[in-house]
Formats: structure tokens, sequence, C-alpha cells
């Protein structure tokens, strides 16, 4: 374990109470192009883990199964069990043209096709990847049991699609789409062969249940089956919410005032039973551990005006920057962000800006490996 000392003017726990930045520019850092991860770690709890306790003025460099150091029986830690899907299509155009399908939610089964069975039909929001933009009307072509018709265009040149397919006996479209499809990995994962068998395990939490992301919730890439269970037998309770990660998770921040930002909307439900078991851990007085930034977004999103955790289900449109007042979450488990980005905003609003980015300057020192593929950070605020 590597621990290090830092001044007080980089790290306090006032900053926390002062530090409201809300300049875009203050929250830029300087990331060499290698240390974005391009591929994840052998083993997925062995990536690297900086520690920011807001409470001591100190970094800690530890190993990611070093996590459970942290945990304390009575904890829950609170996950996103959303699954990603296969987002990207290749195929061609009735030209011959090479042509790229990004499908940017699950599609939706259409009960209107008017197709002969067993062909069936959904719809999706995408974008369209090709030489020369295809003209609403035509087909995109991805096998024998797979197209699509272009419905039409919006003025952010977003398309309107309707997926075509003829699944075989028992054959869902989420089995299509994992046949015909790749998995959606983030445009700063730059790989001259793309997309690999590899990654449609790897970009994929061990606990993905509900279908409908088009990115991963990517701190719980670090949790291995081993892992989770000696969390378990530690006396650490699991609780699974849903947040169908959205394409808008990349979505520049243009705004000088980071404020004036629109936010994105990403579908969320948290149950009955989970928003149960967390007000009882906080009544005890127990430690909430968000694991990732969606599942942050998604908690606080559902907390009443009293602190309370709700049922939910709908479109989550809550933005969190530096000044927000968390009801629900005490310590975070995330991956490093890019710079000015709204999820710089949100670890910044729990554990200081100053802290944030001299944490960032130390992974940057360290070779830490950032992004969605790279090591992770846990964020105490309360010991």
């Amino acid at each position: 374990m590597l621990c290090k000392k830092i001044t007080p003017a980089y790290f306090s726990t006032l900053s926390l109470m002062t530090d409201h930045i809300h300049c875009l520019k203050d929250y830029d850092y300087d990331l060499p192009p290698e240390r974005i991860a391009q591929f994840p770690a052998q083993q997925r709890d062995r990536s690297r883990l900086l520690v920011l306790d807001t409470s001591e003025a100190e970094f800690i460099h530890r190993q990611f199964s070093d996590i459970i150091d942290y945990l304390r029986a009575g904890d829950l830690l609170v996950i996103n069990n959303t699954k990603v899907f296969p987002a990207r299509l290749l195929g061609h155009k009735k030209t011959g043209g090479k042509v790229e399908l990004f499908l940017l939610s699950f599609p939706r089964l259409s009960l209107a096709s008017k197709l002969p069975a067993p062909w069936r039909e959904a719809t999706a929001p995408a974008l369209i990847k090709s030489s020369k933009r295809p003209k609403v009307g035509d087909f995109l072509h991805f096998s024998k049991e797979l197209q699509a018709r272009v419905d039409g265009f919006s003025e952010d040149g977003k398309a309107a699609v309707t997926l075509q397919y003829n699944p075989q006996e028992g054959q869902s479209l989420e089995l299509i789409l994992e046949a015909h499809g790749q998995m959606p990995l983030p445009p700063y994962i730059n790989r001259p062969d793309g997309c690999s068998s590899e990654d449609a395990h790897r970009y994929q939490t061990r606990y993905a249940r509900h279908t409908g992301s088009v990115a991963a919730p990517t701190a719980g890439l670090h949790f291995s089956d081993a892992l989770l269970a000696t969390i378990a037998a530690k006396g650490v309770d699991i609780a699974s919410i849903v947040l169908h990660v959205g394409y808008g998770t990349f979505a520049p921040v243009r705004t000088e005032d980071i404020r004036d930002h629109v936010i994105h909307k990403e579908m969320v439900e948290v149950s009955a039973v989970t928003a149960e078991k967390i007000n009882q851990v906080k009544t005890r007085g127990g430690r909430i551990w968000a694991v990732g930034t969606t599942t942050v977004r998604t908690l606080e999103f559902a907390a009443d005006k009293q602190g309370i955790l709700q049922p939910v289900t709908g479109e989550c449109d809550l933005f969190i920057y530096p000044g927000f007042h968390f009801k629900i979450v005490d310590n975070l488990i995330t991956n490093f962000h890019l710079p000015k980005s709204s999820l710089l905003f949100l670890v910044s609003a729990l554990a200081g800006r100053h802290n944030i980015m001299a944490a960032y300057k130390e992974a940057v020192a360290k070779n830490y490996c950032f992004f969605s593929y790279g090591d992770a950070m846990a964020i105490v605020t309360r010991p």
C-alpha cells in the first residue's frame, strides 16, 4: 500500500463546502493519449485503485480487490445491473456502400407490422455513418435475417429506423443483435481491428441483467464473481438499481458556465425492495456505497426532500455539479472521467473540485489508466 500526503491547499474538507466553481475551464486536465485504456486489465479485480479519503490529507494506492478493506459489515453496496446490448451494426446499402448503424436505445417491438410471419419489426432512434447519407425509405442490409428501413431524420442528425428481422424458433431480438451486432465501445477506444469477441464479456458487468444500455456502467467492470462473494461474506449487503446508459453520457459540455448545460435523460428504475433496503440502512446509520456515477444519479434522483428513497420508474434528468446536496450516497466507487465532462462535475460535487483535480493529477503522474477500461477510484466521504 502506497500513501501520499498532500498539502491542505489541494486537499481540504473545507473545499466540500466552499468549492462551488462552475466555470468549464476549471474541469480541464492534461491527459497523455497513452493513458487512455484500449483494453481491460487481464483480471477484473486486478486493476489499480486510487483511494481518495476526504477526511485525511492523503492518497492511497491499492489494487481494486483491496476495496474489501474499506467495506464493513452493515454497509450497503448499490450496483447498476443494466445490460449493454450490441448496438453497433455493420452492413451495406442497396448500392453496396458500407454503412454503420448505431442504435441509441434497445428497439421496441412494433405491433403494427404488416410483414408476413415470421418476420417482425422493431423501431429505434439511431446514428448512421456512411460515405453518403441514405435517403428516407432506403434499406440497410446486415444479413439475410436482419435489415433496417430509414424512416426519417431529426434536425440533430439522428435517424428513426425500423429493424426488420426473421427470428428462428425461440430466438429473441436480443439474440439476433448478439449474432449480428458489436458491443458499442466508446469513441476514445481506437483499435485497428475494432471490437473483439472478448469485449462481449469484458464490456459487461458480471451482474448485468436488464438489457438497455449502449455504454457500460464502467465502475462495475472491476468486480469479479470471487470479489462479490468475498464482499457478501463480510456482511456487506448488495442492492441493485437500473439506469440504462444512453449515448448522451458522451455528449460534450459546450457552455462556459456548467450550470447552463442541458443534461441528457436516461431511463431508471428503483424497486420498492431496493428503496426499503436503502432506507433501513440509512436509518440505522450504515453507509451507502454507490458503484458508479449512474448509481449515484439514480439514487439521488429517487430521494425526496426528506432524504427518503422512493421507488421510481421513469426518465432521470438530474444534473449533479458542485453545490449539490447529497441525501443518499456516502461513498463512491468510480472510474476516471473525461475532462470537462458532466461525470467529472458529479464526482467533484461529492469530493470537492480541488480534491478531484489533485487526485487526477496524481493518477496521471502515477501512470493510472483512464476511462472505461481504465483503473478505478474510491471516493470516501464517510470513513
